[in-house]
């Protein structure tokens, strides 16, 4: 559904050429600074403008419709709504029965029987995520005063050497292509035995979340996939004091679904921008035939540039459902 979490309670709701986005929270503890600029670094850090982002520009200035009075948190629900302000429909025209390749256009028709709304993606759209860092600029101020985050763009396109990405994604605009990324995020300061065993674990909860970022397609703890290919000689992490400090931190800072105390890190794999100008063929609804689409609109080369804030804002978020 479109509800997440017990202690810290969200519910999203919106379409990407609808009027608005908005997000419910429910559980934020009273008392807690908040106003609308709290939301300025993190919202420029999502915006386009940047080499390899959509021409789409949003203002997405945060209204606080409820929950903070006199500029701290009430302790009721809180309403923040974003309006859309440069839609341009008309470039979905064509695609609402002619299915565009890895998207979910095809499978929202079967799910909601072609009552969907297909503009842009409507309720499926990576424009919800500026709903999605919102609440992590909440879900931040909720944490222990001691938590910091470090988040990168790790790889993009295969590339892992920054000097290069403008390249990389200059070369796929060139070619009317995409590319995808890897976005890596360390949590320093979490305090140890964060996480409820078993399916409420710190892996699971914050694997849900990141899974729920449009384009999101693997995610990994530590040193994830490579440390399956190790010994466990090699992946151990040996623990240097009473604190749980260890050696080398190969566990992502997370043991039995508890955090440890040491660095959280989690990496994010973000696929291709599924939306291309090259033509490509694919199953025309309308005709029962498989034809060649050519997609307008305006769309991001690789979504992964805007995305870091996103998987930072979905950590926050599950930490703070641990916090009592």
């Amino acid at each position: 559904m479109n509800q997440f979490g017990n202690i810290f309670r969200l519910s999203i709701w919106g379409e990407s050429h609808g009027p608005q986005i908005g997000i419910v929270l429910d559980g934020v503890p009273a008392g807690i600074p908040l106003t609308e600029q709290d939301f300025e670094h993190d919202l420029a850090r999502r915006r386009s403008g940047a080499p390899g982002t959509t021409p789409r520009h949003e203002p997405d200035r945060p209204q606080l419709m409820s929950g903070v009075y006199n500029g701290t948190t009430t302790g009721a629900p809180i309403a923040i709504e974003f309006v859309n302000t440069d839609v341009h429909s008309q470039d979905y025209a064509t695609v609402t029965r002619h299915y565009r390749p890895s998207h979910s256009d095809m499978v929202a028709y079967h799910r909601f029987t072609g009552f969907n709304d297909p503009r842009g993606g409507g309720h499926f759209s990576a424009r919800l995520t500026v709903a999605l860092t919102a609440a992590g600029v909440v879900a931040k101020k909720m944490l222990p005063s001691g938590v910091s985050f470090s988040t990168r763009l790790a790889e993009i396109g295969g590339c892992t050497d920054p000097a290069r990405f403008e390249e990389v994604l200059r070369q796929a605009a060139a070619e009317e292509d995409s590319v995808g990324g890897v976005v890596e995020c360390r949590a320093q300061g979490v305090p140890a035995g964060l996480g409820q065993p078993f399916f409420d674990s710190a892996e699971s909860m914050i694997a849900h979340l990141l899974f729920a970022i449009p384009a999101v397609k693997g995610v990994e703890f530590g040193s994830g996939f490579a440390g399956s290919r190790l010994r466990g000689s090699q992946n151990n992490d040996c623990i240097l004091d009473f604190k749980g400090t260890t050696r080398t931190n190969n566990a992502g800072g997370i043991n039995g679904g508890l955090t440890n105390g040491n660095e959280l890190v989690v990496r994010a794999a973000v696929k291709p921008t599924a939306s291309i100008g090259r033509p490509q063929q694919t199953y025309n609804l309308a005709t029962d035939r498989v034809e060649p689409l050519r997609i307008k609109g305006r769309h991001d080369v690789c979504v992964a540039l805007r995305g870091a804030v996103v998987v930072e804002a979905a950590v926050a978020i599950a930490l703070a459902n641990f916090i009592r």
